[in-house]
């Protein structure tokens, strides 16, 4: 089934993965949570073509996950791809697939990057709780039930 078949399904996991889902399209919000903000910056760091590069940018301008914001340089107006609220509200989902790679996929020689608090230097780690106890909760303490 096509990706673009996951954009019509009634599901709100599909829907996401439908726009997430190209390997391209999460190593660039990867590099714009990290502050790259410029199309030659996007190319020179993820060694991407830039049809490529246009073509994942085009859809998360298209999303509005992204928005554009000029700039000058060099006597020229130019646009940096900045991040709208509903591209900051993926910062999580990162985060959570960014955990469980360092978990399960991170070999034990490689070195990454830390992520820290800056008020107090703590960790940074994606958390699913109970909206109203705050319990940390896993898929055995979720029970699935139909909307009505």
């Amino acid at each position: 089934m096509p990706y673009s078949n996951f954009a019509s399904m009634p599901c709100t996991l599909s829907r996401p993965a439908a726009l997430l889902g190209e390997r391209w399209t999460l190593l660039l919000l990867r590099q714009i949570f990290l502050g790259t903000r410029r199309f030659e910056d996007f190319q020179a760091t993820m060694d991407i073509s830039r049809s490529v590069l246009t073509d994942r940018l085009n859809v998360l301008l298209q999303e509005n996950v992204l928005k554009r914001v000029p700039y000058h340089e060099d006597g020229r107006t130019r646009h940096e791809y900045r991040l709208t609220e509903k591209g900051r509200d993926l910062y999580p989902v990162l985060m959570a697939l960014r955990t469980w790679g360092e978990k399960w996929m991170a070999p034990e020689e490689e070195e990454s990057f830390h992520l820290h608090h800056r008020d107090c230097g703590g960790g940074v780690r994606a958390k699913v709780e109970c909206t109203e106890c705050a319990a940390e909760l896993t898929a055995r303490d979720v029970q699935v039930t139909a909307k009505q």
